[in-house]
């Protein structure tokens, strides 16, 4: 059994209705421990060959890396976008009570 890492993932959504609908489900799924939805930013990017610009809204979310695969098929089953971005990062370091917090909260519950 690999050890549980802390990880932070990355997505970003088109409105902030949607985002909250998606960050409630996560946390209410124990997906995520933690949804933190940020203020609005302009992404610039090329997608099917052309340059795109949209206003999106950017969301962290903290969870395990035992929970990843899970939160990344809600995601995907919840998100508008045809490719929504997912990155996971590894926190390497942290507040020891704060990583443990966050793996109590992504443990499913029996």
């Amino acid at each position: 059994m690999r050890p549980v890492t802390t990880l932070l993932v990355l997505t970003n959504l088109p409105d902030r209705p949607t985002a909250e609908a998606l960050a409630r489900e996560l946390v209410e799924a124990r997906l995520a421990a933690c949804v933190n939805i940020l203020a609005p930013c302009h992404s610039v990017y090329r997608w099917q060959g052309s340059i795109e610009t949209a206003d999106e809204v950017p969301m962290l979310i903290k969870t395990s890396s035992e929970r990843y695969l899970a939160l990344e098929a809600a995601i995907r089953r919840r998100h508008p976008y045809e490719l929504p971005e997912v990155i996971a990062l590894p926190i390497r370091e942290g507040l020891p009570e704060y990583l443990a917090w966050v793996a109590d909260e992504t443990h499913p519950v029996d």
